[in-house]
């Protein structure tokens, strides 16, 4: 029944300016009028709808205001790079600094490597890629460099 995700949306203050913010993220926009703006993430498949609305002051929270963009594992070694390219600054989470991301989310029996930065309204974005699927084994938050390292020890 369910294939998917389609769409998830976020509350922007000045559409023009986010509108170039996503462009800038290299997601062609799929639909616009006066007070929304639709970007294609998958073409046919899944979009980011962006709505100017005074509920972008609502205070961030993770379950409000949070979309995640998958990327392959291959992307995630150029992420920050990529978005420094951008202009885009990383945002310290799970308590690592910029310098030990992309960090690895442990979500056992998961593992996820992610990278996080905000839009210019504070909107939560991540860069997001599966590493281990229904595997038990736990090791907390860590850098995606110390993934590697411990990974290639079992080798």
């Amino acid at each position: 029944m369910i294939k998917g995700l389609y769409e998830a949306h976020l509350p922007v203050s000045n559409l023009e300016n986010s509108i170039k913010f996503y462009q800038n993220l290299d997601l062609e926009i799929a639909y616009q009028s006066k007070r929304a703006a639709f970007f294609w993430l998958e073409k046919g498949k899944s979009w980011l709808g962006l709505w100017e609305a005074k509920q972008v002051e609502i205070p961030y929270h993770p379950s409000i205001r949070h979309v995640a963009f998958q990327i392959d594992l291959e992307d995630m070694v150029s992420a920050k790079a990529w978005l420094h390219n951008k202009g885009i600054q990383i945002r310290t989470s799970f308590g690592l600094s910029e310098e030990h991301q992309p960090l690895v989310l442990d979500n056992n029996p998961q593992a996820h490597a992610a990278i996080y930065f905000n839009d210019p309204d504070g909107n939560s974005l991540e860069l997001i890629t599966p590493l281990r699927l229904d595997f038990e084994q736990s090791f907390g938050e860590i850098s995606l460099e110390e993934w590697y390292r411990r990974n290639a020890a079992l080798s």
